[in-house]
């Protein structure tokens, strides 16, 4: 393949003919992989501890503190190798390997667990620039050559000294690592801002939907109605995964309303997206074929959060729609409930600890039909209900136009990555 002029042929592909490559084991004071091994006894509560990062904290360019333990300092003075400075790169060597973020000065000083650190030359060598490199698709291509292990794959830090890496002159590292860091900065923004939106949310519905705050033009009681009284219950057709195709009639697996982010399924919006069973319809009772506005519940969780997971069916064309294994089946007795409040009716605190009051089992909750229609919930007239739903769905709106915006900010970074870390477009 004939290469433009300013640019050659090398082993991490065409580059510009300023840059150079180096391996990572070049560009490092120091490549180690964290403490290995079983940290759990020297685990404390206190906060004068020592931060212990693991690969459940590190994200792409970024933490998540969730769940961060801390270890005692007779610990960590025993495992100094471990002990991260500003500008150390910490790389997944586990699992989701490759994905890497850089230390910052806040956590200067703490330790980590399985995670290979990688120490590099300042003077030569920008951490963001090679962060950025490690978590790009070129990136997640050189750690897949030298991967190991089948079922959870693996990295070796000897393999990584040996990798191969671009390498342009430490001033353009710093302008393309500040120019991706910028887009970041706009993508955590919208993450901070789609969290946000969503916490006001749920505080909404928690008002709204129990009645706590009404909207202006409303009064009165709420009756409140067993479900029992609402729906008939029935279980859906049971048929494995390994069942389903691309062909057929529509299918819910209780596996898709676990997995999905909304709560309504739509199958004229959502009929590629939906799985397929190749079944005659005679061979499935009426009573699970689904219908606009019915209600489908699972009747097994491996968590808590999930014992109440739900989707409401909007099928406005009657298509043949079939619900499937472990799902229980809500059809409406009365016209008591619009079909738009029960997109949120069903979300509320209140009747997600209902289902855990009868769920039953150890590793797996499971609900029957008898229980489910044994819980309850207020009821609002229509009109009200009507009124609820429309506020709801307007924050979903404004939620669905920030995601979106993400998304693109995502899709224009990754293009920019494209770019920039190959020198296929330079910044002056």
């Amino acid at each position: 393949m004939e290469v433009k002029p300013g640019y050659k042929q090398t082993e991490v592909g065409v580059i510009p003919v300023e840059w150079d490559v180096k391996t990572l084991g070049s560009l490092t004071t120091l490549l180690t992989n964290g403490f290995v091994g079983t940290a759990t006894t020297a685990y404390v509560e206190s906060d004068d501890g020592v931060l212990y990062i693991q690969g459940y904290n590190v994200q792409e360019n970024g933490f998540n503190f969730h769940g961060i333990k801390r270890v005692s300092k007779a610990f960590h003075a025993r495992n100094k190798k471990s002990c991260l400075q500003a500008g150390d790169l910490l790389t997944i060597q586990t699992g989701d390997i490759g994905v890497t973020t850089v230390v910052p000065p806040e956590l200067v000083g703490a330790n980590c667990h399985a995670l290979i650190i990688s120490r590099l030359r300042k003077q030569e060598s920008e951490p963001g620039y090679y962060c950025h490199y490690f978590n790009s698709e070129r990136g997640r291509v050189a750690f897949k050559e030298i991967e190991t292990g089948t079922t959870m794959k693996h990295l070796n830090g000897g393999d990584m000294k040996r990798l191969f890496l671009p390498s342009p002159p430490v001033e353009e590292q710093r302008a393309i690592a500040t120019t991706l860091s910028d887009v970041d900065g706009l993508l955590g923004g919208l993450d901070r801002l789609i969290a946000k939106k969503r916490d006001l949310k749920q505080a909404a519905m928690q008002q709204l939907l129990t009645g706590q705050t009404r909207l202006p033009g409303f009064h009165g009681e709420w009756e409140v109605k067993s479900f029992a009284e609402l729906f008939n219950f029935s279980g859906g057709y049971s048929a494995s995964r390994d069942q389903l195709s691309s062909a057929g009639h529509c299918y819910l697996h209780y596996g898709d309303i676990h997995g999905a982010t909304k709560t309504t399924v739509d199958v004229r919006a959502d009929y590629q997206n939906i799985p397929k069973l190749d079944i005659p319809l005679k061979r499935v009772a009426s009573k699970s074929l689904l219908e606009d506005g019915d209600v489908v519940f699972v009747d097994a969780s491996e968590d808590d959060e999930g014992a109440s997971r739900h989707v409401v069916v909007v099928n406005k064309d009657k298509k043949p729609f079939i619900s499937g294994l472990h799902t229980i089946v809500a059809k409406s007795k009365t016209d008591e409930l619009a079909h738009e409040y029960r997109r949120y009716c069903f979300q509320t605190a209140a009747i997600r600890q209902q289902f855990l009051f009868y769920a039953v089992g150890t590793k797996v909750s499971g609900i029957s039909k008898t229980n489910i229609a044994k819980l309850k919930m207020p009821v609002p007239k229509v009109p009200e209900q009507t009124a609820i739903a429309s506020v709801l769905t307007e924050m979903d709106r404004e939620l669905a136009v920030l995601e979106q915006r993400r998304e693109k900010t995502r899709a224009l970074k990754q293009a920019m990555m494209q770019e920039l870390l190959t020198g296929r477009t330079r910044l002056v």
